[in-house]
């Protein structure tokens, strides 16, 4: 995985520039959806990756896929399938959406819990999140029955861990 992290970064950072000048980074990031979702098809992924099928029809496979392009969407699109980079589309895209959620000043955070939040619950984490970060938050709440209580909160590569596993594997550290 990070060896396709260190592959797309390069790529993500022209995108993001282009996007940028462009005033366009929603459009991009949806058109780099589209193409991981595209890269996830197995028939899709065996075509860019047999030798027998050449570049340029691998080009316009992803063109025409793709939909509706900008001239310079398209000519990304062309770099990737001409580098052989195709492979790597869907870190390009979650790579992207990490520059343009900092550059939104917003943040994508998953809330794990044992039950079901409440929509009061949720803006309350929201908000104390807001207060901590400087951001705006977008909460994606799921359930975790294994928790036993708590939550755990994760933010990219950060984790708040408020759950009761762990004040329970810390109880238990402290006393042995």
């Amino acid at each position: 995985m990070s060896e396709a992290n260190t592959i797309a970064r390069p790529y993500v950072q022209a995108a993001f520039e282009v996007a940028q000048k462009q005033g366009d980074l929603k459009g991009w990031s949806e058109m780099l959806q589209v193409l991981a979702e595209l890269m996830s098809n197995e028939e899709i992924r065996a075509a860019v990756a047999s030798p027998r099928v050449k570049s340029s029809q691998i080009e316009e496979l992803m063109l025409q896929l793709a939909g509706t392009l900008n001239k310079e969407q398209g000519n990304f699109v062309r770099i990737l399938a001409q580098a052989g980079r195709l492979n790597v589309v869907a870190e390009i895209a979650e790579l992207f959406e990490m520059l343009r959620a900092e550059a939104e000043k917003s943040a994508k955070v998953t809330v794990s819990s044992a039950f079901e939040l409440s929509a009061e619950q949720q803006a309350k984490i929201a908000a104390a999140l807001k207060a901590r970060l400087g951001t705006e938050v977008k909460l994606s709440c799921t359930v975790d029955k294994g928790l036993l209580g708590g939550i755990v909160i994760r933010m990219g590569d950060k984790v708040i861990d408020g759950s009761a596993n762990t004040r329970l594997a810390e109880l238990a550290y402290a006393l042995a």
